[in-house]
């Protein structure tokens, strides 16, 4: 059996024996388990083992037992163990904590991404205003309107309109609509307008915002 040095350092730091005020078959006890330390690490130590050094050949005759150098050992080996224990103890339970923080977070994560894949994208629209150009001011501009609302998309939601003038008695049709920009091309919307040639002359986009 061995002493952990750092226990018998820390004993020595304060006594000059392992017991009492004399050296004792405790400190031939210990003496014997030991090798020579290294001053600089274990001071005291390495004093208390340079002076039991000196009484070596009157070892068989120093007075009192081994009991106190055998309880110092135990005690020793005791106090490094529980270090041991307590070192492993804590090391193991940080990895579990930190395991069982990295679940769940792992958990939430997922959870989130899978709510994330399962919600619907709302649809990007535009809000359009649309202006239509008659012929002339002979063109009859109920029956442009009407030709203009025919027109169904999917997407596509027609809104309020009105007629402003624009010189020489001639109206134009300005009107609102709602377009989901995936499914509404406005390019083929005014394609679509000047097929109603009998009404419509051309269309303009004059304005245009993202809802």
């Amino acid at each position: 059996m061995s002493i952990n040095p750092d226990v018998l350092e820390k004993h020595l730091a304060t006594r000059s024996y392992v017991e009492g005020y004399t050296p004792s078959q405790a400190d031939v006890h210990v003496y014997k388990l030991i090798t020579a330390p290294v001053p600089s690490t274990y001071p005291h130590t390495a004093r208390w083992y340079s002076h039991i050094t000196s009484y070596s050949a009157e070892f068989d005759a120093l007075p009192g037992t081994s009991t106190a150098g055998q309880a110092l050992v135990q005690a020793a080996a005791a106090e490094a163990e529980a270090e041991g224990e307590d070192e492993i103890d804590l090391f193991g339970e940080d990895e579990d904590e930190d395991a069982e923080a990295e679940r769940i977070k792992a958990e939430r994560v997922a959870a989130y991404n899978a709510k994330k894949a399962g919600k619907p994208k709302a649809a990007a629209k535009s809000v359009v205003t649309l202006e239509v150009k008659p012929w002339d001011d002979e063109t009859d501009m109920k029956a442009l309107e009407d030709s203009v609302r025919s027109i169904e998309m999917e997407g596509l939601v027609w809104g309020a309109s009105k007629l402003v003038a624009v010189g020489y008695g001639i109206r134009k049709l300005q009107i609102t609509l709602v377009v989901e920009d995936e499914l509404v091309s406005l390019d083929d919307l005014q394609e679509k307008l000047v097929e109603f040639d009998d009404y419509i002359q051309s269309s303009d986009i004059a304005a245009m915002q993202k809802l």
